[in-house]
């Protein structure tokens, strides 16, 4: 193949219609009608003499060959933007970008609410997307472009994924003020004794891995409530006598309405890291958001509960 016929645009294309396997959604991605894709499509399958994708009942299904240029092509666009990226420069209080960000309603509230009012001061420019985490879609959505950067438990992230640790969090017992079993010390059994409200991000299960270390101890405690947000568990604590254990962070300005103690028996936290796709590597502005989080996160309360 002379290589002076091809057109840049057409790599983009071959790029889409791999990651997309549909000329409709590939269409939409690259913000063109669906006959000039097809035309593309044509002239690529002319110049590399393969088909490329073959029909099938779930869109198309790619050939060897094309199989075989998806890494490679992904590869060398992706350096190719890190080049055009780095050459221009970048002005957050001047220019306008927006920073789709994948994350769970405890990381929102926790940490990504605050860091956006806190960003916008230094770029008015800026528009930031904040999503839930949907862990088994996140590659794909990152290869896509559809999120730009995850926050997230390191279990969650998939191994083609760039990563780095944000923060370590920690567990509190949260109950409301004038609890009427917080007058005394609280010990393990008492503790298993008041009724618990906890998170279910999928909804309808009673027990969490504290659930099990508990049972390692011959422990149980009572789980009454299984919400769906942190927030609900929140809003119910204050409003019960129902208590929690809740992620540190979550409850550092929730102080005057709410007891938070240390657990009165070991808990382990998690640890809260960053996830980006190669696409986004050298990109600019994508690299000042990531370092600015960074030194956002680190600016937490590490400090133990009051």
């Amino acid at each position: 193949m002379d290589i002076k016929r091809l057109d840049f645009n057409l790599l983009v294309t071959l790029d889409a219609l791999l990651a997309e396997r549909s000329v409709s959604r590939a269409a939409q991605r690259l913000n063109l009608s669906q006959p000039a894709l097809s035309a593309q499509l044509a002239r690529l399958r002319e110049m590399l003499g393969d088909p490329l994708f073959v029909p099938s009942h779930r869109g198309m299904t790619p050939t060897p060959l094309a199989l075989g240029l998806q890494a490679p092509l992904a590869a060398a666009l992706a350096q190719l933007r890190d080049v055009v990226t780095s050459a221009r420069a970048f002005d957050p209080a001047r220019d306008d970008f927006t920073v789709h960000v994948a994350a769970s309603d405890y990381v929102q509230a926790a940490l990504l609410l605050d860091f956006t009012l806190a960003l916008r001061k230094e770029a008015p420019g800026l528009r930031i997307a904040l999503r839930a985490a949907d862990v088994t879609r996140l590659a794909a959505q990152m290869e896509k472009g559809e999120i730009d950067l995850a926050v997230l438990t390191p279990d969650g992230i998939a191994g083609a994924l760039r990563s780095r640790p944000l923060f370590e969090e920690r567990y509190v017992f949260i109950a409301r003020r004038g609890h009427p079993a917080l007058r005394r010390p609280l010990d393990a059994a008492r503790f298993c004794e008041l009724e618990h409200v906890m998170v279910s991000p999928r909804g309808g299960s009673f027990t969490t891995p504290v659930d099990d270390m508990l049972d390692a101890q011959g422990l149980r405690r009572r789980v009454v409530v299984s919400a769906s947000t942190f927030h609900s568990v929140l809003d119910l604590v204050e409003r019960s006598d129902l208590v929690a254990l809740v992620p540190a962070r979550l409850v550092e300005r929730r102080a005057v309405r709410l007891r938070v103690l240390a657990p009165p028996l070991p808990v382990s936290g998690f640890a809260i890291h960053m996830a980006w796709h190669n696409r986004n590597h050298g990109d600019a502005a994508q690299r000042w958001v990531r370092e600015k989080l960074v030194a956002f996160a680190r600016e937490g309360n590490d400090g133990p509960p009051s």
